[in-house]
């Protein structure tokens, strides 16, 4: 049985990310890892793109008696 490598957090997926384009930046990466670098990458990206949607839209619901309500900024009422 395969292990699971362990989620990264938000935070960590940033990170990473950033090393990554700092070292396809310096252009000293060969061709093939500079492809497994970038396609890593854009997994980053898209897992950062996802989590910072699911925690807008938790951020976008209250607790109001009990249960959770669409939060509506007061310049859209």
């Amino acid at each position: 049985m395969e292990k699971k490598e362990k989620e990264l957090s938000f935070e960590e997926s940033i990170k990473k990310l950033e090393t990554i384009v700092r070292e396809l930046e310096a252009g000293d990466v060969l061709l093939d890892d500079a492809i497994n670098k970038f396609n890593e990458a854009v997994s980053l990206a898209k897992t950062c793109d996802l989590k910072l949607k699911n925690a807008t839209n938790s951020i976008n619901k209250i607790l109001e008696d009990g249960s959770l309500k669409e939060f509506v900024p007061e310049e859209e009422k």
